[in-house]
């Protein structure tokens, strides 16, 4: 599942191309929405909300998209050829005169009223690229159950929105704790540095496209756990490994990280 800052990145990328701009063709490739038209209309903007996409467009409507794991817009200048899978995969399509996007394998496709948007994001919690950030607020959902694992809290869109697995793995290294600890557990000053360090990693990756959380440069190098299984800790040597937390893999360093730990 896309992580917060390709969302944003997603968002700033359909934003640039159909906002402002009206819309000339529309085809919306789900059994509710099949006959509704939104050509003649302008899009007003399109806004990233934790990993959901808020498509806005004139007369009070916003077409709700969310990725999950295989989702994906493409953006073509308008006569272009699409090539981002077989056409039976496109569940969306928005053009104007110069782009078009084509949403692909969409799980989450929806069209509401701006007023009723509540519906679809009103659960999450702080956005950690928008607007509404509030590292206090975040810290103190985080913490409102302080016997749930720090990786599942973290996860927990309803505490703070844009990680995934990726930074959950990450988060929980530079911490220096594993993602199994109870949230409870960590010492007086880490849940507000954790928090911290995720908004400056999300702030800092997501206009790129190779996200990274360490310092070096090099490419085999951009992160510290994730995906490293069985390779070496660029910090202590040891050799990073993986395991289940809940339905999902963590990546973790026995030799860095300290707390609970699970083997695979």
């Amino acid at each position: 599942m896309p992580e917060g800052d390709t969302v944003w990145f997603v968002a700033h990328r359909l934003d640039t191309a159909l906002a402002g701009r009206v819309l000339t063709r529309s085809d919306l490739r789900v059994p509710r929405f099949a006959t509704a038209d939104l050509t003649g209309r302008r899009v007003l903007d399109v806004t990233p909300r934790g990993k959901h996409l808020l498509t806005r467009i004139e007369g009070g409507l916003t077409l709700h998209s969310h990725l999950r794991m295989d989702g994906a817009w493409r953006v073509y200048a308008t006569g272009e050829r699409p090539h981002g899978g077989p056409e039976h995969q496109i569940r969306a399509i928005l053009g104007n005169a110069e782009f078009t996007a084509y949403g692909y394998r969409l799980p989450v496709l929806e069209l509401l009223r701006t007023a009723d948007e509540v519906r679809a994001v009103g659960h999450l919690g702080p956005d950690l690229l928008g607007p509404d950030w509030d590292p206090g607020e975040a810290v103190r959902r985080l913490g409102a159950d302080p016997t749930r694992p720090l990786g599942e809290a973290l996860l927990d869109q309803r505490n703070l929105a844009g990680i995934g697995n990726v930074y959950k793995s990450e988060l929980a290294f530079l911490a220096g704790v594993t993602p199994w600890l109870p949230f409870g557990d960590l010492s007086p000053g880490v849940p507000e540095r954790l928090v911290a360090t995720a908004h400056r990693l999300l702030e800092e990756n997501k206009e790129r496209p190779d996200r990274r959380t360490t310092t070096t440069r090099r490419p085999t190098e951009r992160l510290y756990v994730y995906g490293r299984e069985g390779r070496t800790c660029l910090r202590c040597g040891g050799a990073v490994r993986k395991a289940e937390l809940g339905d999902r893999v963590t990546y973790w360093c026995p030799g860095c990280q300290k707390g609970p730990r699970r083997e695979p």
